[in-house]
């Protein structure tokens, strides 16, 4: 009897442009499809505290952040992200003050233009 196996699309977008490539998992009798296992046999990570994805949210499914124990099915896209630069809470709050600043300057600038 052959072993069980699942056709997974991988896609790394961890430097630049994504590159999407097929990989087979194999599973072993009664072995549990996993992301971790998948992570494990695709080369990609050699256990669960590898630095490489040892970050939160540094892989996932179809865009959804998976856990390592997650179980893996065929077809799915399984997809390694890079680690996030900037935090883009900052960013958003950043940019809600600036248009705060903007809507109080425009209207400093309307009532100053009432007076004259």
């Amino acid at each position: 009897m052959s072993s069980p196996s699942l056709n997974l699309l991988l896609c790394d977008a961890r430097e630049g442009e994504p590159v999407l490539s097929m990989f087979t998992l194999e599973l072993k009798e009664g072995e549990l499809a996993t992301v971790g296992l998948a992570l494990v046999r695709a080369g990609i990570a050699t256990g669960q505290d590898d630095p490489l994805i040892a970050q939160k949210g540094c892989f996932g499914v179809f865009g959804k952040r998976k856990d390592w124990d997650s179980p893996i099915y065929p077809g799915d896209r399984l997809e390694l992200y890079s680690p996030l630069l900037i935090d883009p809470k900052s960013i958003r709050r950043k940019k809600a003050n600036q248009n705060q600043d903007a809507k109080f300057q425009a209207a400093a600038a309307k009532r100053k233009a009432r007076r004259l």
